[in-house]
């Protein structure tokens, strides 16, 4: 008998990715989908015969073996407490980061830590929780690294895509590029304009009070926002302290190993990026490290640490829409041969979301 498995939140940014994945790959095949939404049961549902029903119904919810939830962390904050009170025993894979900490929850990235993941479910766990879209992307980067025992601390810069804050600032992003190509048009269109002039007119379309900036709270467009998140202490945001927090997690490292660095959103309508700083706990030839990063899984691509190849194949233009987690311009620093400089670059929609929500799902079904 096919399993009931109920997805919420399927019209949103994670979940549009995440059904469709799931169209691709066959998944719907092998379940009975049953589609649920807070604001709009009652429609018709994307697949099947069925209705939408609604989240928010206790009743419906205890009916399934299976929640994917891309909802958002305000809902499983109101609806994950009351369904185990009411005694759910069905397993919960949940995109949002509420549960994420929490004792007997499992952070869910399956090339990297299947090992947990399985164990977790052999002692009976139900809570299985997609993880930080950088750390995410970060880990199916550089694994390979932590698996031989070579890490003694990361510095991760990140460069992160507009969608990652949501369809709405996506949206707020690309007017603010119209407004700005507006008001610069004139200036732009004259060849013999000098670049004080162009950059005079960017800078007074990006200072007009008209720009539309609700969404961000500053210009993205033309610009950078090097704050994320709220703030947590020790002048860290939220962003940031999942670096080392999450990725430890997904680990089980013990000791933990410091993952520390600044989180910044760059005007990209997709894909994170992060420039990492690696300390080795020795000296590894460079021909090594590529060697392992290239055997670590089936979907990091190594980039040649050259100029066309970087320019053509380590971008978020180069790897949006796809499961490619490209890593390259690797280098040793001029710290010493233990420091180790790389970039890398992945669609967070994918690995960075809905992948490992699917892929969870596919291995509850294979049990």
């Amino acid at each position: 008998m096919k399993k009931r498995v109920g997805i919420i939140g399927f019209r949103g940014m994670v979940g549009s990715v995440l059904v469709e994945r799931m169209r691709a790959e066959g998944d719907f095949e092998l379940i009975e989908p049953v589609f649920l939404s807070t604001s709009q049961s009652g429609g018709q549902a994307p697949l099947g015969n069925e209705p939408i029903r609604s989240a928010l119904s206790l009743e419906e919810l205890l009916k399934l073996d299976v929640i994917v939830s891309c909802q958002g962390g305000d809902y499983t904050t109101q609806m994950h407490p009351e369904l185990r009170k009411q005694g759910y025993s069905g397993y919960f894979i949940d995109a949002a980061s509420t549960l994420r900490m929490a004792e007997g929850a499992t952070i869910i990235l399956d090339p990297v830590n299947r090992a947990q993941i399985d164990s977790a479910l052999a002692n009976g766990h139900k809570d299985f929780i997609g993880g930080n879209c950088t750390v995410s992307l970060m880990l199916m980067a550089i694994h390979g690294l932590y698996q031989r025992g070579l890490v003694e601390w990361v510095s991760s810069m990140t460069y992160q895509a507009a969608s990652g804050a949501g369809a709405k600032n996506m949206r707020e992003l690309l007017l603010q590029l119209g407004f700005i190509a507006e008001r610069t048009s004139s200036v732009v269109a004259n060849a013999a304009e000098s670049a004080l002039a162009l950059d005079r007119a960017a800078a007074n379309a990006l200072a007009d009070a008209a720009l539309p900036q609700a969404e961000f709270g500053a210009p993205l467009a033309l610009n950078l926002l090097p704050w994320i998140d709220k703030a947590v202490g020790e002048g860290a945001t939220r962003e940031e302290w999942k670096g080392h927090a999450e990725s430890n997690k997904i680990l089980g490292n013990d000791p933990e190993i410091p993952v520390d660095g600044i989180c910044v959103r760059v005007g990209a309508m997709r894909c994170h990026s992060q420039g990492l700083t690696i300390k080795l706990k020795r000296d590894v030839p460079l021909d090594q490290i590529e060697g392992i990063l290239r055997e670590q899984n089936a979907w990091v691509k190594l980039v040649e640490n050259e100029r066309q190849a970087t320019l053509a194949e380590l971008s978020p233009k180069a790897v949006s829409g796809s499961l490619t987690v490209a890593i390259g311009r690797l280098k040793k620093l001029r710290m010493g041969p233990h420091y180790l400089g790389a970039f890398t670059v992945g669609d967070q929609l994918l690995w960075g979301a809905a992948e490992p929500l699917r892929r969870m799902l596919r291995i509850l079904l294979e049990r």
